[in-house]
């Protein structure tokens, strides 16, 4: 109110003519009336949805504005009988002012809008081909160029007018600085309006690219139940929508991936069954042997980075695999009911190899990644031992893979409560006496306190899965 008050002094000699009450208090009342009308209106703001709010508050203060100009411009022809160019200086004024701020508030209005929006998880629908941007910075920069040279040329012309009334009364430097205090108050006061606009759009545009930086940072990380918020009806926001329709079309393809993945492993973990002597039931337990002890292994503070929820998940769908090198030994010594012979055992310590070799072609034809290289892990090392005197490489200690020494506890005490035709099912306490001796020999000593741990969820895997349940089922 003030500075249009000031506007009017600068630009239109009539208003200038008019004592302060005169000129201040019709303007007091329209900007009083306006910014009722304008509060009344929030309200009808608020209920519009979403992607039309911007632009409606935008018309509605513009309006409201332009209302103003013309009802103060009538005001004054009425009652003071001025003439029609002094109304439209008042509308040139209102005008421009009122562009410049409904441009401001229509930013914050989008930047609250979006931080909304952001908080709540919601979204918007951007329309399919939006109002480019590109034609909006345009028009903005079009108006704002004709508006500082409208106003400064009616300054101008007003001064001018000023010159030749007051003659040879006040000197040349007096109206010298007189005219360029004017110009500068009134560009001075138009470009900081600008800035505040170029500063509302920069603060707007930097919430979204640090949002969409912010969730292609997570995606790239492999978080795939992430979203852009969807917070303009322009470009940005259809950037935003599509975005979220890649990375749900990723988390799709992902999901396809690894169901395809567990179909595979069962499939081979099921052909190397048909070849043995051992049970579904054997592979349901020791996977689920090994998730347990990946899960108490991971609060060792030692363990903790190797042993993160991704690998123990990975871990436990890897852990069918470990004896699908099984398929390559022939059925007399795979299925032959008494002891091997030593000829016959040097064959069937071949199986980690072979199985390791099968899912190295496997790597190398669709590359390396997390899923095979466990599983070949656990298929090469399960029978490696802790004192380096197991086979088929006699690894020591932790030139084992923590997947391999996860896995060959796991084996040997599933093997050793399980009935075999050649050796009785022993008890939990037997077969726990059995791996304490080989603590530090046979096992991981982390390892096997770990088991000693979670002995009771071992009691109860054997007991969920048992193959007495896995035959009924």
């Amino acid at each position: 109110m003030t500075l249009f008050s000031v506007y009017g002094i600068q630009v239109c000699p009539f208003l200038d003519s008019l004592s302060p009450a005169q000129l201040l208090v019709p303007i007091l009342v329209a900007f009083v009336v306006q910014a009722v009308v304008r509060a009344f209106m929030e309200r009808a703001i608020q209920s519009k949805d979403a992607k039309s709010q911007v632009s409606f508050q935008f018309k509605l203060d513009l309006g409201l504005f332009l209302l103003s100009g013309i009802v103060l411009g009538a005001y004054n022809t009425l009652i003071y009988d001025f003439p029609f160019e002094s109304g439209g200086k008042v509308l040139v004024g209102m005008s421009v002012l009122g562009f410049l701020i409904a441009c401001e508030l229509a930013l914050y209005r989008e930047y609250q809008l979006a931080q909304h929006l952001s908080k709540h998880k919601q979204h918007i629908e951007p329309d399919d081909s939006p109002y480019p941007l590109t034609q909006k910075f345009t028009w903005f920069a079009t108006v704002c160029s004709i508006s500082v040279i409208g106003v400064v040329f009616l300054v101008i012309n007003k001064d001018l007018e000023w010159l030749v009334h007051t003659g040879d009364s006040i000197s040349l430097a007096t109206a010298q600085r007189y005219i360029l205090g004017e110009i500068v108050f009134v560009v001075g006061i138009m470009m900081a309006y600008i800035l505040a606009i170029i500063l509302g759009y920069s603060r707007n545009l930097k919430f979204f690219i640090q949002a969409e930086n912010h969730t292609l940072h997570q995606v790239s990380q492999g978080q795939l139940d992430i979203q852009v918020p969807v917070t303009s009806n322009d470009e940005f926001g259809l950037m935003a929508k599509h975005t979220n329709t890649m990375i749900s079309a990723l988390s799709q393809r992902t999901e396809e991936l690894n169901i395809t993945r567990d179909a595979s492993i069962l499939g081979l973990a099921s052909l190397a069954e048909t070849r043995d002597n051992e049970t579904g039931g054997h592979i349901l337990r020791t996977q689920n042997y090994v998730r347990a002890l990946a899960e108490q292994l991971s609060t060792n503070s030692h363990y903790t980075d190797q042993l993160d929820n991704e690998t123990i998940d990975l871990l436990y769908k890897s852990a069918p695999l470990h004896d699908v090198g099984k398929v390559g030994i022939p059925d007399n010594i795979l299925l032959k009911p008494g002891k091997l012979t030593d000829e016959e055992f040097a064959i069937m310590k071949q199986h980690p190899q072979i199985g390791a070799d099968a899912l190295q072609v496997a790597e190398n034809q669709l590359g390396s990644n997390s899923f095979l290289r466990i599983a070949r892990e656990i298929s090469l090392t399960h029978h490696e031992k802790w004192d380096g005197n197991g086979y088929p490489n006699g690894l020591k200690g932790e030139e084992i893979p923590i997947s391999g020494r996860l896995m060959a506890l796991a084996d040997v005490y599933d093997a050793l409560i399980s009935k075999r035709v050649y050796k009785p099912a022993f008890s939990h306490e037997k077969a726990t006496a059995i791996i304490l001796e080989g603590k530090g020999t046979h096992f991981d000593p982390a390892i096997v306190d770990a088991f000693i741990t979670i002995e009771a969820s071992f009691i109860k895997i054997a007991a969920d899965f048992s193959d007495d349940k896995q035959a009924t089922l």
